[in-house]
């Protein structure tokens, strides 16, 4: 299932952390984006509908035009419109939101929702409900509002659907249930139960809300999947219990108590199959099979309509957490109990300092690199030495230049005397990845984020554009963001300090060409972060300028390079100590490939 979801953006993302990581790696090897304006018109296009009957007129073979009556069912969070005509939600309207360009956001609007079920009669005719008129009534229910519509199937026999409404919540009761079903229906076969959704424009960057607007859904008892990024992605499940279209920051979720018994869940690629267009993102539909219970439907259901926002998610306790994409295992673990709670604790204005998004992300970044401080000072430490002991090793190679094995063995001696091992360095450079991942993957989600400025940026989720162009450039857009700029500046000049005198030095067979990477790493940074979200760029800025910072202080302050020298010398004065088992042996076999070696070019 997994080979058909890559999302190439967010890989090459992946490729420029773990880029930057493995020089570092290599370093210490070596020295050491409109709907409501679209959908205006849209409220329900009723010429190109199909005249609607009841289910006992379509069972009598006598259809009668209708077009439904609109009904309001609100709350103080969302605003519906229902139609008769089907029991279907025409609007959804997030009365807390705007949009990018200050228009309501509705999840919901005019012909971009189609809900049915879909069963055959006993003499083989097809039957859709979204064709059929549902009478309503209102009542209440401890405080909720309830709406229910039937149909009439004849005989004291009819479907509802019922809709149940809390006074401030985003999640809506749904429940579908029959009666005297059996009489007509064929329940021999599963009901098809048909939903279809539109996903529109609703922030400044298309690129960046395409790519998080995808379908999440929950099956087998509760794994969770997705149907990927692809022009055109489907996925098959059974025992389904959620389904949820998300789009980037808001979300339409359909929960059952009753799991699905299987499904079919697709996603079109408006957006990528049509790069002129710049309103609309992805189209979902689903179709999932229902079973009859003693011949009738009973199934409970929920909708939500809301901010894809993961404390109000998670406090549902459906696992509708994982529709927040934070990363997979480790990154996902580092997200969810360490990089999300601190990230709340430092904006919370009730239950946390309350400081402003702009700063938190800074105040995030300090103690994220106070965290790693231990591992990042013995990794920059063994950098430092390794410079300083770059002339000693440079007239070891120069010595046995003709000698590789045993060159080696004088520079792994010389490198343990100092305490500067470039293996040392490597293990601090690995544990600092599960870190990047997962901030890579929380700045993006991050509901918190959505239009919330700081210093030029207008909106931390999105792109932080100084500069608008009048073309669009391949792969990096029609703006300019600053927040990249100076991220990719920072950059450059760590790797410059990390580098230093292995530029002018010749370059090892078989070893990536550093001073391309240099050059390379933040002309990559440049291009690919432009569209993305300038809350991420901003933390690898600020990131970058703390470990240039600690680098300094530990060349010129903590570093005493007479020291190094002397304890080397030290070293070379002590009496050689018997060498033990392991490493009597580990020595034996260099001398013996030592030996071949020699053999083989008096062989040549």
């Amino acid at each position: 299932m997994e080979e058909k979801k890559t999302d190439w953006k967010s890989m090459l993302g992946f490729a420029l952390i773990l880029g930057i990581v493995g020089f570092m790696l290599i370093r210490n090897q070596e020295e050491n984006r409109v709907v409501e304006q679209s959908t205006e018109g849209t409220e329900v296009a009723d010429e190109i509908l199909s005249p609607v009957i009841s289910v006992k007129e379509a069972l009598s073979n006598t259809p009668v035009a209708s077009q439904g009556e609109v009904l309001l069912f609100s709350n103080k969070l969302v605003a519906f419109k229902i139609n008769t005509r089907g029991a279907l939600i025409n609007e959804a309207l997030l009365k807390s939101f705007k949009t990018y360009d200050s228009l309501p956001v509705y999840l919901v609007k005019g012909g971009d929702h189609q809900f049915d079920l879909e069963f055959m009669t006993k003499d083989g005719r097809k039957v859709h409900t979204k064709d059929m008129i549902f009478t309503p009534t209102t009542s209440q229910n401890a405080g909720n509002q309830v709406l229910s519509l039937k149909t009439d199937l004849g005989n004291g026999g009819f479907i509802e659907f019922r809709y149940e409404l809390q006074p401030d919540d985003y999640m809506m009761d749904f429940n579908i249930r029959s009666q005297g079903l059996a009489q007509a229906a064929n329940t021999s076969e599963e009901v098809a139960l048909n939903w279809e959704l539109q996903g529109y424009r609703r922030s400044k960057g298309m690129d960046n809300e395409n790519r998080y607007t995808e379908v999440k859904f929950e099956y087998d008892g509760g794994s969770d999947d997705y149907t990927g990024q692809g022009e055109n992605a489907e996925e098959e499940a059974e025992k389904i219990t959620y389904i949820a279209y998300k789009q980037h920051f808001f979300s339409s979720i359909l929960l059952t108590d009753t799991p699905f018994k299987s499904g079919l869940i697709e996603s079109f690629n408006n957006f990528s199959a049509n790069g002129e267009q710049d309103v609309l993102t992805k189209k979902f539909t689903s179709k999932v099979l229902l079973d009859y219970n003693g011949g009738e439907l009973a199934y409970n259901m929920d909708w939500y309509f809301g901010p894809t926002d993961y404390d109000i998610l998670e406090g549902y306790d459906r696992n509708l957490d994982e529709v927040v994409d934070l990363g997979w295992g480790i990154f996902g673990f580092v997200n969810e109990w360490a990089i999300r709670p601190l990230f709340s604790f430092l904006t919370d204005p009730i239950k946390g300092l309350g400081i402003p998004y702009g700063i938190a992300i800074i105040l995030l970044t300090v103690c994220v690199r106070l965290v790693l401080s231990p591992v990042l000072y013995k990794s920059y430490l063994t950098q430092a030495k390794m410079k300083i002991l770059k002339p000693e090793i440079n007239k070891i190679s120069e010595k046995y230049k003709d000698n590789a094995v045993k060159k080696q063995q004088e520079t792994m001696k010389i490198q343990n005397e100092a305490g500067a091992s470039p293996l040392s360095g490597c293990l601090p450079a690995l544990l600092q990845m599960p870190v990047f991942f997962a901030l890579f993957k929380f700045f993006p989600t991050a509901f918190e984020l959505r239009q919330k400025s700081f210093l030029w940026a207008d909106d931390l989720s999105s792109y932080d554009e100084v500069f608008s162009l009048p073309y669009k450039i391949p792969f990096y857009g029609d703006h300019v963001s600053l927040f990249p700029i100076l991220a990719s500046i920072s950059i450059f000049f760590y790797m410059k300090m990390t580098t230093g005198q292995n530029m002018q030095a010749a370059q090892q067979p078989g070893m990536p060409n550093m001073k391309f990477i240099m050059y390379l790493s933040p002309v990559f940074m440049l291009v690919f972060f432009n569209n993305y979200a300038s809350g991420l760029s901003l933390y690898y800025f600020v990131s970058n300028l703390i470990t240039i910072g600690i680098m300094l202080v530990i060349k010129y302050v903590i570093i005493d390079k007479d020291k190094v020298l002397a304890k080397i010398e030290k070293a070379k004065a002590k009496p050689k100590k018997k060498k033990g088992r392991f490493a009597s042996k580990m020595s034996q076999i260099m001398e013996q490939a030592q030996v071949q070696q020699e053999e083989k070019k008096k062989i040549k």
